[in-house]
């Protein structure tokens, strides 16, 4: 892995253009380019530009629509149901974020479904973002194929992601983001890229072994976190984000590195007003008392601190920016290098970064 650091506005801006350059509006781009930076910047390269160029061959293929232009099937107040209609899963996700948030202001909760949509980067991008609007947020999506069922040796499941945020006390957001495998399948493409191997708790080969060759795991089945209750999350994960949204399900979800095919995933978003609940300044001396109790636990051998949810993703993001930006491994640099001369957007040179 080089050492050299890349900027997040030069970054922001070569997405964004990239993205223009395929068609989708700037204003969509750049949202997409920047959850993809955030990513970076959290320290979750497995969902940082590592993707663009999936996402670009997506676009180019016709599976992924450039212009978003959601419909809405069913509106009750509280609850909207939209079809995605293929569009680009962060544009989606970021209306369904802003639509459940203004309707969790009228009427206390706002719940927003979301089928035929893609790929959408890092839930914690939207559910942070509700949680600064004040709201308590969750957010669910299903995904393509990557875990067996507890007990089977063929992908049927994804790994389902779903996030969870609420404000903090002093401007804080308390979230956690996670898959229900024991790692993002994102994470393993990055140890790809970096030609680094993986623990052997993470995946199996397509015939049912243990690997550390991430390859191998990619092809493979990814094992479910916690053992049967990973599995037992993620399907009902797949009841929230596809079954009632109307959208795929199992082995009928599409992934973002499908280039041909369509996802057919489904979202749900659900925003709280603690406000609703008639004791806001409660509310937050609560979760302030959470935090103060986690953060002065007496410590277990071997570790210096205990962080509350969404702490280490803060102060990875503070010590990127000081630092002046974000490491890429070398393969992505290579891939974005790729794109960027293929869409006419040349990469950043060395001494402009």
């Amino acid at each position: 892995m080089t050492e050299a650091r890349i900027a997040p506005d030069t970054l922001r801006e070569f997405g964004t253009r990239v993205l223009v350059s395929l068609g989708i509006p700037e204003d969509d781009g750049a949202l997409v380019a920047d959850s993809l930076v955030q990513a970076d910047l959290w320290g979750h390269q497995s969902h940082g530009f590592l993707r663009l160029p999936w996402y670009a061959a997506r676009l180019r293929s016709g599976a992924m629509r450039a212009v978003t232009d959601p419909a809405v099937l069913s509106d009750t107040g509280p609850l909207v149901l939209l079809d995605g209609r293929d569009g680009v899963g962060q544009v989606l996700t970021e209306r369904a974020r802003l639509l459940a948030v203004e309707r969790a202001r009228t009427h206390g909760v706002g719940v927003v479904g979301v089928r035929n949509s893609n790929h959408f980067g890092t839930a914690m991008y939207f559910t942070r973002r509700a949680a600064r609007d004040g709201c308590v947020a969750v957010l669910t999506t299903n995904a393509s194929p990557a875990m067996a069922p507890w007990g089977g040796r063929e992908k049927r499941l994804g790994t389902n992601p779903w996030s969870i945020s609420a404000p903090g006390p002093d401007g804080r957001v308390v979230t956690v983001d996670i898959a229900n495998t024991a790692v993002a399948r994102g994470k393993i493409y990055l140890a790809k890229n970096r030609g680094e191997p993986i623990p052997e708790t993470w995946a199996l080969t397509a015939d049912g072994a243990p690997t550390t060759d991430p390859a191998e795991g990619v092809l493979g089945v990814i094992l479910p976190m916690a053992g049967h209750k990973g599995y037992a999350i993620t399907f009902l994960m797949d009841v929230l984000s596809g079954a009632l949204t109307g959208s795929s399900v199992g082995t009928g979800v599409g992934g973002p590195y499908e280039a041909d095919r369509p996802s057919g995933c489904g979202h749900l978003f659900l925003a709280l007003d603690p406000d609703a609940f008639g004791d806001r300044a409660g509310y937050e001396a609560r979760v302030r008392q959470l935090i103060d109790e986690v953060k002065t636990v007496p410590l277990a051998r071997g570790f210096d601190e205990v962080f509350y949810p969404g702490e280490v993703e803060d102060r990875a993001e503070a010590a990127n920016r000081a630092a002046g930006g974000v490491v890429l491994a070398e393969q992505s640099l290579a891939d974005l290098r790729a794109l960027g001369a293929e869409a006419g957007v040349p990469f950043p040179a060395e001494g402009a970064r």
